[in-house]
């Protein structure tokens, strides 16, 4: 999932999160370093300095060896027994041991043995006052590290400012433009770099976008008028026939139908222009529309379509359901779900059932597999067993419709029998 943080925002923490890294790894570094060099010295230090108390001893055994910040001791093969228990049994070289003294805390001391010539010699260095050193300096290095972690903060958000203040001018221009809805040349106001050039870019898909629309408008303006006033002719001519008295029932039976279809494209054209316009709501000039009564009208427009074949067409009202929007938008949804139904249904039944906030168009055809469902909506996409002519525009354009007005169309298959459900959901 991508981020929905702001790019400064992402540029500030980047910028505070390589500071604080890389100045955890300097500190870590550092101190690994300090310790590691730090014991090579100490049991190098203590080494020779018992290598050369065990030849003194051996050469003047009756001088005393001087010591300054080591304890040092010379024992014998027949006096170890004096020597501290746990030293006794140490061999030549350095040891690291841990005592509790009188004060009841835990001493950390380093003992240097030499073992030559029968003689013994021992050198003890206390690691304890360097410890407390070392927790001053881990403590010293944390606050440096998190003194560059701010230090890192306040660099990040003061160079985010200035890097992306072209880009955040930008954005500002393009959240104005959104919200007047004017466009404006952004190209001037910019330098010729990287976001001068995404702001030529702009402007030029401006540009086209903008003539892109004034052509669909002027074409959607066009074929309005065209095509209204051919069918406002046949719609009136076809009115005066079914005047005419001598007319046989066969004629008029199919000026009814020339003005069905008639009505239909009419819808079809006004549906079509709502959609071109591509408003955020579908406008509703104050029309309700009874849903059952649209219905009604489709199944008996519809009837033509069937050809002959063995299928019942059925309304059921279980329910009322009135929407806010022109019969016209209603009618061409409908006309396409039920056309559908009956396309695809062979033989058997088709169910239109209206109910409180939807209606069902449910058929006996083949089918649909769920999850073709959603895809049956995309444009040029039709059904496996789709047969003669179509696009794949109709389910299409009735997703958009429904969009339009802030409903819900969904496609199913039946469940436990063969046949499709479609459903409007005005709710």
């Amino acid at each position: 999932m991508r981020s929905r943080r702001k790019l400064r925002f992402r540029l500030i923490v980047t910028f505070t999160l390589f500071g604080f890294g890389l100045s955890a790894l300097f500190a870590y570094a550092a101190l690994n370093i300090r310790e590691r060099v730090e014991e090579q010295l100490i049991n190098s230090a203590l080494q020779d300095e018992v290598d050369s108390l065990n030849a003194k001893v051996r050469s003047n055994p009756n001088v005393p060896p001087s010591f300054d910040i080591v304890k040092g001791a010379t024992f014998s093969d027949r006096t170890i027994y004096k020597a501290p228990l746990n030293w006794q049994s140490l061999g030549t070289g350095v040891h690291d041991l841990y005592d509790t003294g009188k004060d009841g805390r835990s001493h950390h001391y380093k003992v240097a043995v030499r073992r030559e010539g029968g003689i013994i010699s021992f050198l003890q260095f206390d690691v304890s006052r360097d410890e407390l050193g070392k927790r001053q300096l881990i403590t010293s290095v944390v606050a440096a590290v998190f003194l560059f972690g701010l230090m890192s903060l306040v660099l990040g958000v003061w160079l985010s400012s200035r890097v992306l203040r072209p880009v955040t001018d930008l954005a500002s221009r393009l959240r104005d433009f959104r919200r007047v809805g004017k466009a404006e040349a952004l190209a001037p106001h910019f330098a010729d770099d990287e976001v001068g050039e995404l702001a030529v870019a702009l402007d030029e898909y401006a540009m086209r976008l903008t003539s892109v629309v004034e052509r669909d408008r002027e074409f959607n303006s066009d074929v309005s008028h065209e095509l209204r006033t051919p069918l406002a002719v046949i719609a009136s001519t076809t009115e005066l026939l079914q005047g005419s008295p001598d007319l046989t029932d066969k004629l008029r039976e199919r000026l009814k139908r020339i003005e069905r279809a008639s009505r239909q494209a009419t819808e079809l054209i006004e549906a079509l222009l709502l959609l071109s316009r591509a408003e955020r709501r579908g406008p509703t000039r104050g029309e309700t529309t009874d849903v059952a009564k649209v219905a009604s009208d489709v199944i008996e427009s519809q009837r033509p379509q069937m050809g002959g074949k063995p299928i019942e067409i059925e309304l059921i009202a279980d329910g009322s359901v009135t929407v806010n929007a022109p019969a016209s938008v209603v009618s061409v949804a409908l006309t396409n779900l039920i056309g559908n139904a009956i396309k695809y249904t062979m033989e058997g039944k088709v169910t239109v059932r209206v109910l409180d906030g939807r209606i069902d168009v449910i058929d006996t055809g083949p089918g649909i597999k769920p999850e073709d469902a959603e895809k049956l909506f995309q444009r040029g996409i039709r059904g496996e067993s789709a047969t003669g002519g179509g696009a794949g525009l109709g389910l299409a354009i009735v997703r958009r419709l429904c969009e339009l007005y802030g409903w819900d169309v969904s496609l199913r298959p039946r469940p436990e029998m063969a046949g499709a459900i479609s459903t409007i959901d005005f709710r």
